[in-house]
């Protein structure tokens, strides 16, 4: 992803969830149905886009992504919340819906 179109889709009114994580990353492959679940819930209310750190290196060092996965929420360009590790689906929309 272009840094440009990341840093579009961060501006939005609604909240975006992105999520950074990598291929090989047990604890990322964890998450997926938990996005997934959360994504379902909130329906259109809020936008969750994965970043693979390692086809986006640039992008990773920008936000000074360590570990995986790592999720950052955004708003209107603006970092929200941030948190490493699997993060279960309850606490991941209670924080989503703070932003609404």
């Amino acid at each position: 992803m272009v840094t440009a179109s990341f840093d579009h889709l961060i501006q939005s009114q609604k909240p975006v969830l992105v999520d950074f994580s990598a291929e090989w990353c047990g604890p990322c492959k964890m998450m997926a149905p938990i996005l997934g679940q959360v994504k379902q819930a909130l329906g259109d209310k809020a936008s969750i886009i994965k970043i693979d750190v390692d086809k986006n290196p640039m992008l990773a060092t920008q936000y000074q992504v360590q570990g995986v996965p790592t999720l950052i929420l955004f708003k209107e360009g603006k970092m929200l919340w941030r948190q490493s590790g699997v993060v279960q689906p309850n606490v991941l929309q209670q924080t989503i819906q703070r932003y609404l």
